[in-house]
């Protein structure tokens, strides 16, 4: 059984960090309706949600995402690249501290989960203002034993890694080619996002099925003529706060 963690959207949102983006009104109670709509999505897929409350006071809680990578055998919390965000981690690590060994990124190290792609054995770690080479030597050092090799990759015009590429099938990304570079993921097939949709490399993959936004129309229509078949999730009030579909889950095997 795959099990989610999700947490509802802050009434404090609007306050959230922004690096790429202008700050523009976001529609609580949409932003609430849309979050919830993901999580329907996810049930829908079988997955088991755990749904926890808001943190009222922590904006961008609900990007749970970024407070810990969930492996099978061992799950590592992070230490995000924002200092308002540090506070999201302690009732992450007690949940899942239920379910797995748990590591845990120190200074100097810094990561945010956005930044950190995990296909087979090979994790890939952005480098960016939220990720840094310490915690990328650290999740080695935590990994090495069960297996898996840690990747350092430079990052560019986006705020992490998982706005540049994630998986879309077993073997094959989605990627904006402009922000990362398809070398530093040898062996893999690639999906390139429409040019005029930068944001579009963003997709969940639940089992073996994709999770997608409406907003990306044509770099849908690559991943329906790669015979991929996503299911469509809209997002775009989050979106307004620098975040898309990986954010709002940890998704794991239970």
């Amino acid at each position: 059984m795959l099990i989610a963690v999700t947490r509802e959207v802050s009434r404090s949102i609007v306050n959230c960090e922004l690096t790429h983006l202008e700050r523009v009104p976001i529609d609580l109670e949409n932003a609430r309706r849309q979050h919830h709509a993901y999580e329907a999505a996810l049930r829908s897929l079988g997955v088991e949600v755990h749904s926890l409350p808001e943190e009222p006071d922590l904006p961008d809680a609900v990007f749970v995402e970024d407070t810990a990578v969930v492996l099978d055998e061992c799950a590592v919390i992070t230490r995000p690249g924002a200092d308002s965000r540090r506070p999201e981690t302690g009732s992450i690590a007690r949940l899942l501290g239920t379910y797995r060994t748990l590591f845990t990124i120190q200074a100097p190290g810094i990561v945010d989960g956005g930044d950190v792609l995990t296909v087979g054995k090979d994790i890939w770690v952005g480098l960016t203002a939220r990720s840094n080479r310490a915690a990328v030597d650290q999740m080695q050092d935590f990994l090495r034993p069960y297996g898996y090799t840690v990747h350092g990759v430079p990052v560019t015009g986006c705020l992490h890694l998982k706005s540049a590429v994630t998986q879309a099938a077993e073997n094959t990304l989605l990627i904006n080619p402009n922000w990362v570079r398809r070398e530093d993921f040898p062996g893999m097939q690639f999906i390139e996002v429409d040019p005029s949709e930068p944001y579009a490399a963003n997709v969940l993959l639940v089992g073996g099925t994709p999770v997608y936004q409406p907003a990306f129309p044509k770099t849908r229509a690559r991943l329906e003529a790669a015979g991929l078949d996503p299911v469509l999730v809209d997002a775009s009030e989050l979106a307004k706060a620098e975040a898309a579909l990986t954010c709002c889950s940890l998704i794991f095997k239970g």
